[in-house]
């Protein structure tokens, strides 16, 4: 069985294969096509050698919907809503994150007020009808929504997400109005309370729907074009809580994640200054046209890959294994211009403030999935992932103190390789709004039964052989509060009533995430989640053989702590390295796709299953 999955980078589009029967594993890296992302992938493939035919799934991750949103790209969307809350999904929150930005403005809605429709229905919080579907406000909703020319049509009514009766009748009715129109209905895409945060999601999704499902059709049909007839996934990208554009403005979307930080600090981030003359790295990136300026590409502007490459911790004739040649006077060129003259300063000493302010930037987010959670970095051994992270990952540890990185294999092929070992898993969420002293749990098991259904029955993977796993989440808060904890609950606490168990695993949860616990405070219960995993097969990493030292290629000078002295530096080809090789820094470790910078003091052991151990000095 061949298993490919292939990611969608801002500046490159990765590729990682395994091939069970040869035991193997492929990668290739193109640069990404922004204007047909199709391309892309199709290049990738071509590159690796694989036949497409012989590829039995290829899962792909891309950034379409985020940036069909942020673009503000999407399909020309109406709204039906309860007659009442027409308003809802305009006025959003009340709250204001930036008290003093005067620029500061609420988000711009999807959906514009005259396309957004009311219509005669109610239910109560209960889900009991206090006012029954009006059809002929469903069919003149759908009738204007029409002659206005949707591409399509989210409908969101009050309690929906306890008793979908209404936006059922409505879907059916739409559907047959709007035959071409993508139809979203809140009860499918979130069945959670919080009625402008539920709305938000389902516009989001009817706004995205046709464009992704237009990308993911145009992306079959090439792959079929080379012959490819396996099975296509697709991974999600959106969070819980999660706000498209920015917690401030942004879009929320109520959908799961993984709990990420992102920072725009990558190999393609801008260098600039500000209007008084500050030295700023990123958001804006070069992206990959017209790419950083030592890319050749006809990028003018400086980024932190000219930068590592002015630093000489790139090699301009060995990137990608050398497939391609960077323009190392170009880069040099371009940050003595825009950066090091309006500072006066070296060329070299610019190049080495924006590789700091880079990993200051970094060092933050590294914070705030940490520190500002409650856990102590010290404790932890930081990974190193994409083609700008082990360069950099190691400054970042030492700056918090953090005593152990890792370098995994393919570290610049990292999300594809995640994707290629990721399980399969569906998320549902009901809202049972109840005390936790009184909630009915015959209730809770009724609901949990039908979540388990629903979701086995989206399971492809891992059915009939023990290879699924369900873990079940209490949303849950004290009386009083807004935000909840996502307690972990076992289906046997369900059907035994163990509040008490619950109630202390509440507790402990509170105390560790904010210090502090009120056990005598009533707790209460918002929202029960499922999640359905399905393991999948994972792919036997090679083992290497074993061999005390390691035998640099050659030696350069570069840059690494001060940027007045060059020190000479041994380069090692990670590929040539042996288990239980010891590497002493400074030095440089080379692979495809990327470089790990070790500095004086740092020591790297490699591991039988070929991840580079990184012991860092003065952490």
């Amino acid at each position: 069985m061949i298993v490919v999955a292939v990611d969608i980078g801002g500046t490159f589009t990765d590729l990682i294969g395994f091939d069970d029967a040869a035991g193997r594993f492929v990668q290739a890296k193109t640069l990404t096509t922004p204007t047909e992302l199709v391309q892309g992938v199709i290049d990738c493939i071509r590159k690796s050698g694989l036949a497409a035919a012989a590829i039995d799934e290829l899962i792909h991750g891309s950034t379409i919907a985020i940036n069909t949103l942020i673009e503000r790209k999407g399909a020309k969307t109406g709204l039906i809503v309860t007659r009442g809350t027409r308003d809802v999904y305009i006025i959003g929150r009340g709250n204001r994150p930036e008290a003093y930005n005067l620029f500061f403005h609420r988000h711009r809605p999807l959906v514009t007020r005259h396309l957004t429709r009311e219509v005669g229905e109610r239910l109560l919080s209960s889900g009991d009808v206090h006012v029954p579907l009006d059809r002929a406000d469903i069919a003149e909703a759908a009738r204007m929504l029409a002659a206005e020319g949707v591409e399509a049509v989210a409908v969101c009514f009050l309690h929906a997400y306890v008793n979908p009766q209404h936006e059922r009748v409505a879907g059916e009715m739409i559907g047959e109005a709007l035959p071409g129109a993508y139809l979203s209905l809140s009860h499918e895409v979130l069945r959670e309370y919080r009625e402008f945060e539920r709305m938000s999601t389902t516009v989001v999704n009817a706004y995205i729907g046709p464009k992704v499902g237009g990308y993911v059709k145009s992306l079959s049909g090439s792959l079929g074009t080379l012959g490819f007839r396996g099975a296509l996934s697709i991974m999600p990208t959106m969070a819980p809580g999660y706000h498209v554009g920015g917690y401030a403005s942004g879009h929320p979307v109520m959908l799961p994640m993984i709990d990420v930080v992102e920072v725009g600090a990558g190999g393609g981030s801008i260098a600039w200054l500000d209007d008084v003359g500050a030295l700023k790295v990123g958001p804006q990136s070069a992206g990959a046209e017209p790419g950083p300026i030592c890319y050749r590409g006809g990028g003018t502007e400086p980024t932190i890959t000219d930068a590592n490459v002015v630093l000489g911790r790139l090699d301009p004739d060995n990137f990608l294994g050398g497939e391609m040649k960077l323009d190392a006077q170009g880069a040099r060129a371009g940050i003595a211009g825009k950066i090091a003259a309006p500072l006066q300063l070296d060329t070299v000493a610019a190049a080495a403030a924006v590789v700091d302010i880079a990993v200051s930037r970094m060092s933050l987010a590294v914070r705030e999935v940490s520190v500002a959670k409650g856990y102590d970095p010290r404790d932890f051994a930081l990974v190193a992932s994409g083609g700008a992270g082990p360069l950099h990952v190691i400054a970042i540890a030492r700056e918090l103190h953090i005593p152990k990185v890792i370098v995994p294999l393919f570290p610049s092929h990292f999300s594809a390789l995640g994707m290629l070992l990721a399980d399969e898993r569906h998320d549902f969420i009901r809202t049972c709004y109840a005390d936790l002293a009184s909630v009915d749990f015959a209730a809770l098991v009724q609901i949990h039964h039908e979540m388990v259904a629903e979701a086995r029955a989206a399971l492809r993977h891992g059915q009939g052989h023990g290879q699924v796993q369900g873990q079940v989440h209490f949303d849950l808060r004290y009386v009083g509060q807004e935000f909840t904890l996502q307690v972990p609950v076992t289906r046997e606490q369900i059907e035994q009533g163990d509040r008490g168990g619950i109630r202390k695993a509440f507790d402990a949860l509170y105390e560790h995430r904010y210090a502090h616990h009120s056990p005598d405070e009533p707790v209460e219960m918002v929202n029960i989640r499922l999640a359905m995993i399905a393991k999948r097969r994972k792919p036997a990493f090679p083992r290497l053989s074993e061999r005390a030292e390691a035998t640099p290629s050659h030696q350069r000078e570069v840059y690494l702590r001060d940027p007045r002295r060059p020190l000479p530096c041994p380069i090692y080809r990670r590929g040539t390295l042996a288990a239980a090789s010891r590497i002493a820094g400074p030095a440089l470790i080379e692979e495809h796709g990327t470089t790990t910078v070790m500095f004086e003091g740092d020591v790297c052991m490699i591991a039988p299953s070929g991840e580079l151990i990184i012991t860092v000095a003065g952490a």
